[in-house]
């Protein structure tokens, strides 16, 4: 296995991670709740303020990330990770201004959490030719839905053998292992790694785009100016919106509103999880396939547009089946559908971005984190006062102008890719 794919597989798992870290505390929400005598509206702020700092660090994480390198700052990360996971478990139930406490320990797991995408964007802009970079995110945020979907059955199992906190636990304990081999593995540069052969690393380099050759970083002026950047960040508020309904949600929607029991629950969120796993690696294939045949604007942008309008009419279609168990399939494929998009997000940005692809992917995930924070306290009140109906109809129209947005992405003057090189140095638009 050529060293990059290595280092690839080993992001995989750590995404893995950071989603099980991310999501154990929407499966044991219930025990929680009752704990700590939370309302839904309550939950909603605690799963709101994960959210919030994970979206508002995501920039300057991402500037971390590009300036110390991958490597370091993934292993801090991963520390800190474990430290806020298992804080929520030292919590008594009863404590004075528990809903506080619970919010200032999510939004802390968020900053160190926000560094996650960022510097995986970071490492692929400077390990992985860009004819690759497809499939490469595809499979780092495989990592997501695998992550999210083995949480369900293991934090399920570790609730009814010992207790909701031992879930917290086991999280943190793997979260650093995984960090701790990822510092030992890992190097900012190909060149850098004592197992790279000149074979791989010339290959690496012939395939980076000139905007990663380059020594010069993005201003955050020209990033913020940058009006690909624009339109990535509002179809990614989008995607983020729609992605964290069955992160959040779904397994409680299950549960409480379609009448499964905790144990059917459990499996049947799993299916989202499995169907975004497949999807991202799927959507990373097509999306290389038809960029080296068509070009990017097919390869990138017609998958986005495909991928996210296609979620779209899933969850239309998914709310309105009277079948539970149907209803579970079909919105399970609006959330495959919905990241066949994702590798196209983050190879568009780590083109654009060049050595500063942490800095401008942060910048993009911040919109889908905003997006999500947007979910977790408005898509209960949605529910609560017009039905899940509505609330799943609201997802599916932002999902909709998503995907749209994509294709004013080169501003219909050509190819965004003859603009990656250009657009990291001019601060000007990236399109052309």
């Amino acid at each position: 296995m050529p060293l990059r794919w290595l280092l690839i597989f080993w992001i995989f798992l750590m995404s893995s991670v950071a989603y099980l870290d991310r999501v154990n505390i929407s499966i044991a929400s219930k025990s929680i709740a009752q704990d700590f005598g939370l309302s839904h509206t309550q939950l909603g702020y605690v799963f709101s303020a994960f959210l919030l700092g994970y979206a508002f660090f995501q920039a300057p994480a991402g500037r971390v990330a590009d300036r110390l390198g991958p490597r370091l700052v993934l292993m801090i990360s991963v520390i800190w990770w474990a430290f806020f996971t298992v804080a929520i478990t030292l919590l008594p139930a009863g404590a004075p201004a528990v809903i506080f406490l619970l919010i200032a320990i999510r939004f802390s797991l968020g900053i160190g959490e926000a560094v996650m995408y960022p510097a995986s964007n970071s490492f692929v802009s400077a390990w992985i030719p860009s004819s690759e970079r497809g499939i490469a995110n595809g499979f780092i945020f495989a990592g997501v839905g695998f992550g999210a979907g083995v949480t369900s059955p293991l934090i399920t199992y570790l609730m009814i053998h010992y207790g909701w906190r031992s879930a917290f636990y086991v999280s943190a304990l793997i979260g650093l292992a995984a960090g701790s081999i990822w510092f030992l593995l890992a190097r900012n540069k190909p060149r850098e790694h004592p197992w790279i052969t000149e074979a791989e690393a010339r290959f690496i380099e012939a395939g980076l785009p000139a905007a990663a050759r380059g020594k010069e970083s993005m201003p955050w002026l020209a990033i913020l100016a940058n009006k690909n950047v624009a339109a990535l960040t509002f179809s990614y508020f989008s995607f983020g919106y729609v992605a964290q309904i069955f992160f959040n949600w779904f397994f409680i929607y299950l549960n409480e509103v379609r009448g499964l029991d905790l144990r059917q629950s459990s499996l049947y969120t799993m299916l989202p999880f499995i169907a975004m796993s497949v999807g991202s690696i799927a959507g990373g294939l097509v999306s290389d396939y038809l960029t080296r045949a068509h070009g990017k604007r097919l390869g990138r942008c017609g998958v986005a547009i495909f991928g996210i309008g296609l979620c779209a009419v899933f969850i239309v279609l998914g709310s309105q089946v009277s079948s539970p168990q149907l209803a579970s399939v079909v919105l399970a494929g609006g959330a495959g559908s919905l990241y066949l998009a994702q590798s196209s997000f983050w190879s568009v940005s780590a083109d654009i971005g060049g050595n500063s692809a942490g800095s401008l992917s942060g910048v993009m995930n911040m919109g889908a984190q905003l997006g999500g924070a947007l979910t977790a306290s408005l898509t209960p009140a949605i529910a609560g006062r017009y039905g899940w109906g509505a609330a799943f109809w609201v997802a599916a129209g932002l999902a909709a102008a998503g995907a749209v947005v994509w294709v004013l992405l080169d501003e219909g003057r050509g190819s965004y890719a003859r603009s990656a090189g250009a657009g990291a140095t001019s601060g000007k638009s990236a399109g052309v």
